[in-house]
């Protein structure tokens, strides 16, 4: 069966503009163009949609889409695997969240008693999860998947005293480094002293330190998009500094 734009539009409940923007960036190009002029779409092309959709609803940005799906080995069941797993975890999350209100209203009435470990456990279960869709494939590749699962188990058993502190170093972060950045030094003490917090900061939650697994990451954060974006939102060119100042600062 084929579609017009407008009718695939109405079947798969988007707009036609956002099927011509997927046409324009090389993400879904129709099957023919008509005589008309107007675009028509295949099987081919209405199963590609799904498959954008399924990667638009976990969150995946465009640019990661375009590249995942243009590419020669891409596999589309695997992918469809991977996210029956990845809906499946959100479900459990959500399952999570609903016994955690639950819980919480038995407290407030007197039904039972709930440890503050038990308030914030499925949040902690909820970041961890969020973490591993955008970046657990990375991760797990350039450290190894006892690492991570080592590094998630001391996120969980923190204390929300220990979790208010690794955010509030986050927080520090990413304000001092554009003021860091305005140096141009990033063998500056300010600099440094970003350097230092994020040490600091990775301490929370990785299994144990070491200066090559810092630089490490810190080359991630410059390789990746994803990452590279997070910090350049702070100020521009804020990812590369913050690997330079790293470098110098694992190099003392």
């Amino acid at each position: 069966m084929e579609y017009t734009i407008s009718k695939l539009a109405k079947l798969a409940n988007v707009s036609a503009r956002t099927l011509r923007y997927y046409d324009e960036i090389n993400l879904l190009k129709p099957a023919r163009i008509n005589s008309s002029g107007y675009r028509i779409y295949g099987q081919k092309e209405v199963d590609r949609l799904q498959q954008i959709m399924f990667f638009r609803e976990l969150d995946v940005e465009l640019d990661t889409i375009i590249s995942i799906m243009n590419n020669p080995e891409f596999d589309k069941t695997r992918s469809l695997q991977n996210h029956l797993n990845q809906l499946i975890q959100k479900r459990s999350l959500l399952e999570k969240l609903i016994e955690t209100v639950e819980k919480t209203i038995a407290s407030d009435k007197g039904e039972l008693k709930m440890s503050n470990e038990q308030k914030f456990e499925a949040f902690k279960d909820n970041l961890i999860q969020e973490n591993e869709n955008k970046y657990g494939e990375e991760v797990r590749e350039k450290y190894g998947d006892k690492t991570v699962e080592e590094s998630n188990k001391k996120f969980k058993n923190m204390s929300q005293q220990q979790y208010n502190t690794m955010v509030k170093l986050g927080e520090d972060i990413l304000a001092l480094l554009p003021k860091a950045v305005e140096t141009g030094d990033p063998a500056s003490a300010l600099a440094q002293e970003v350097a230092s917090k994020h040490k600091e900061w990775l301490t929370f939650t990785w299994p144990s330190y070491s200066k090559e697994a810092h630089r490490g990451l810190a080359d991630m954060y410059v390789a990746d998009k994803r990452f590279k974006a997070f910090y350049d939102k702070a100020t521009e060119g804020g990812a590369e500094f913050l690997r330079e100042a790293i470098i110098i600062f694992t190099n003392k």
